[in-house]
């Protein structure tokens, strides 16, 4: 038994020496960096910072009221006030996700400080230099007053105002407040924090796919049990249980069609546009059983389709006067999320292998004012557990009502709910909620008491696949699909707003002949795409493309493809792989890459005609399982991403890694990584992320 468990142990720790390094722009409140138009006078910031010029000048003040009583410790304790301007202030302020009153001090006498894994390169000791200039002089208020995680130190509120009256030692000083981030990648030393510029990646030499299934699904989502198990799902409304192989087994998944896990097509309306939109495990579901389905009802054959129109007084929108869309009255189509439960078909709810399709609880309903662009992706965030859920804009050419930049309305947002605590139907009325659920506290109408509470972000088209990096969770990914001219790819963050219909894109966008639009809108600020494409670019035959968001690739199968992430087009015709040029530095490049399909697929694959690319046809949607292994979802079936070498691509990196790569076991207590991982560990662990898919133009 012995000897197994050291095994198993060497394995995990194989694996643990592949975590890179991972930080990006972002500040503490959780919001992207803004675009200054002109620099901020007090703290030399440009270009893009978390401050603006009130917080600037707020900065200031603290700084002339501590009084410091020598120009040389004054120096250095301005940038440390200033740190909280820095586009990477949410990782110089925050230490195994705790919050800290001063940044991070670079400190060069710790071994993170100088390791090979450090994504800056320590040259200065910017800790002990502050130490020595700063020991002996008088500063009020001083930040480094209160003590940190037990360290030496003394009450905030005491009168005494030197370094060496509140810390024992320089060693007690730096060990408090020196380092780098949590995830070993920035410390401050003295200026804004720069990523060392390792030069534009190589691309992958080409992405070689496996077929290990005919079906055609639109949602995969990884079992919550860590085991090699993953629910797909059909736009008509079915759920099964599949068992994913080994790659390069030679084994076909195993799926039984004719024994869903769920069938819930009697409320699911099914057309082209319209169906099952998602799913969404809870981050618990091996213990309460919980799950959660994202549809489309039709309130003329539903009882259950009952939900308010979102073209409304509140929104300055009369239904009477929009007319018919595709012979559908507006509001007949409605977007629902509700609750299910896996409890009582089996011993405990991870060995469940059907449900019941009874709904436990609605979670929410709204009425669509045309029929398409109605998004509908759920899932849970990694770190805090809320649902997010992602909605189009409602459809109608650019947007015609402007719900995308409308603050009372939750079309063209991406929201965020509570479906642990739900609110009383008196609290629940004063809200004017969609539905039962809460708000969580920091949602950004905490400080912009305009928003509707669900709002997380908006100007959004038609948010389609989005996705939280499993090794990196605040790195929350989504493909938006553009109208005429672009596809794009967007980091969302508290609060952003990511320009649909004042842009379309990085392009500024203008509907001609609009009467209804609000064509004053104007964006202090809009968030642009960090990748994406001109639809000149692919499927020139049929004229039109239409994005799919995919996933960071964070499996060892392709050590090629690990960290960028994977993305394609609806029409097949092309797939991209992103990164970050400098690595981390929130600065993306993407680049086309080539497929091919192994000759030793368990299933083989058929070619396009005329063409040397796999017949794979409508590309709905990109999954993930607990291996982090990648698969592409689309009409003519399942494929994986699997070894460069089995379609005789070149990636020198592959039989360095391919021995270091366990595979899940069929049995949730088989894993070694499922009992309290460490974060360096995360993308080992089911983190729950949902699979879901991709609607039409």
């Amino acid at each position: 038994m012995g000897g197994v468990l050291a095994i198993g142990f060497l394995l995990c720790s194989l694996v643990l020496l592949f975590d890179p390094s991972v930080s990006h722009p972002l500040c503490i409140d959780s919001r992207a960096p803004s675009t200054l138009s002109t620099p901020i006078k007090f703290c030399s910031y440009n270009g893009t910072a978390c401050c603006n010029s009130t917080e600037d000048s707020q900065i200031q003040k603290k700084f002339l009221s501590m009084n410091i009583s020598s120009s040389a410790c004054a120096s250095l304790m301005k940038p440390v006030l200033c740190a909280r301007c820095d586009p990477f202030a949410a990782e110089l302020f925050t230490v195994a996700s705790v919050p800290r009153p001063v940044p991070i001090l670079c400190n060069s006498t710790l071994p993170s400080a100088n390791s090979s894994q450090s994504l800056i390169q320590v040259t200065s000791d910017f800790c002990s230099n502050l130490w020595d200039t700063c020991e002996n002089v008088s500063i009020s208020n001083s930040p480094f007053a209160p003590s940190l995680q037990g360290q030496a130190g003394i009450p905030v509120n005491s009168t005494v105002s030197e370094l060496t009256q509140f810390w024992q030692s320089k060693a007690d000083f730096c060990n408090a407040f020196g380092g780098v981030s949590s995830d070993d990648s920035v410390c401050f030393d003295g200026e804004p924090v720069k990523l060392n510029d390792t030069g534009t990646p190589i691309p992958p030499h080409g992405l070689c796919l496996e077929k290990i299934g005919n079906g055609s699904y639109l949602n995969m989502v990884a079992h919550p049990d860590g085991s090699n198990r993953a629910f797909f799902s059909s736009q008509e409304g079915k759920v099964w249980l599949a068992t994913i192989p080994e790659e390069g087994s030679g084994e076909v998944m195993e799926l039984d069609e004719s024994s869903p896990f769920v069938d819930l097509t009697d409320a699911v309306h099914f057309d082209t546009a319209f169906g099952m939109m998602g799913m969404a495990f809870h981050p618990n579901f091996a213990e309460n059983g919980r799950f959660f389905a994202s549809f489309n009802c039709d309130k003329e054959k539903w009882p259950g389709c009952t939900g308010r129109c979102s073209c409304n007084s509140d929104v300055n929108c009369d239904p009477s006067k929009i007319g018919s869309d595709n012979g559908a009255q507006p509001c007949q189509y409605q977007t629902v999320i509700a609750e299910y439960s896996a409890n009582g078909s089996a011993s405990q709810p991870s060995l469940a292998t059907n449900a019941r399709p009874t709904e436990v609880r609605r979670i929410f309903t709204m009425g669509l004012p045309f029929t398409g662009h109605h998004g509908g992706q759920i899932l849970f965030g990694p770190e805090d557990g809320y649902l997010y859920f992602m909605m189009g804009d409602g459809g109608g050419t650019g947007d015609p009502y402007n719900f995308s930049q409308n603050k009372n309305s939750l079309l063209g947002k991406i929201m965020r709910l509570d479906v642990d605590n739900v609110l009383s139907a008196s609290e629940n009325d004063k809200l004017a909620l969609w539905g039962n659920y809460s708000i969580p506290k920091d949602n950004p109408v905490s400080e912009d008491p305009e928003l509707r509470p669900e709002i997380w972000a908006t100007g959004l088209r038609n948010p389609w696949r989005c996705s939280f990096d499993s090794v990196n969770p605040s790195y929350f990914i989504c493909a938006d699909v553009g109208q005429d001219l672009y596809e794009e790819v967007d980091v969302i963050t508290k609060g952003g707003n990511y320009g649909w219909n004042v842009y379309e894109g990085p392009y500024p966008f203008n509907l001609p002949n609009s009467t209804s639009k609000n064509t004053t809108t104007k964006l202090t600020d809009p968030i642009f795409p960090i990748m994406g494409y001109n639809h000149s670019v692919v499927n020139k035959n049929e004229g039109s493309a239409s994005i799919t968001g995919g996933y960071i690739y964070r499996s060892t199968t392709d050590p090629c493809m690990y960290g960028r992430y994977v993305y394609g087009d609806l029409y097949a015709g092309a797939i991209w792989a992103g990164s970050e040029d400098p690595e981390n530095s929130g600065n993306f490049s993407t680049s086309k890459i080539p497929f091919s399909c192994g000759r030793d697929s368990p299933i083989a694959c058929t070619a396009v005609p005329g063409s040397s690319l796999p017949a794979l046809g409508y590309v709905f949607s990109f999954g993930e399982d607990n291996r982090k292994d990648i698969f592409v979802l689309s009409s003519s079936g399942v494929y994986r991403i699997v070894r460069p070498s089995r379609c005789n691509y070149t990636c020198s990196k592959e039989n360095v890694t391919s021995a270091a790569t366990p595979g899940p076991s069929a049995s949730p207590n088989d894993a070694c990584w499922i009992s309290n991982p460490p974060k360096t560990a995360v993308f080992l662990v089911s983190s729950l992320v949902v699979l879901l898919l991709h609607s039409f133009v």
